[in-house]
């Protein structure tokens, strides 16, 4: 199980788990940059952890990115494995980011291919 004082420092990156009370989402709070080359061998025990810490509580997972200052296409790469590892355990993913950033508007916005009438996958544009 993902505790909520088990946060992640990988290089430039840090997340944070965050669930203000029983029932509330498992929000995922990303700062810094995501740059390593491999982010998948960090990042995925640790969605998976995540993932069924949201799911044995029946709540949803946030991702929200509007603090990160940076990331690569390999941590695109390690999104669409959380987004695909989530909605096969019927766990609801919601994808916060700030559209103000614009690179985070284009990188989020190319991932609206995942949102399907399942409910799902959310792309939330923060707002600030």
């Amino acid at each position: 199980m993902l505790g909520s004082e088990e946060k992640l420092s990988a290089g430039d990156l840090t997340i944070v788990p965050r669930q203000e009370a029983a029932g509330a989402a498992l929000q995922l709070l990303w700062s810094g940059k995501s740059n390593d080359r491999q982010p998948g061998k960090i990042l995925g025990p640790y969605f998976t952890k995540a993932i069924a810490h949201a799911s044995s509580q029946s709540v949803p997972l946030e991702l929200h990115f509007e603090t990160l200052d940076y990331l690569n296409s390999s941590t695109i790469t390690a999104i669409i494995q959380v987004i695909q590892d989530a909605r096969g355990r019927g766990v609801k993913l919601v994808i916060v980011f700030d559209p103000n950033r614009r690179w985070q508007k284009l990188s989020f916005d190319a991932l609206r291919v995942f949102v399907r009438d399942d409910g799902l996958v959310e792309l939330r544009p923060t707002e600030r």
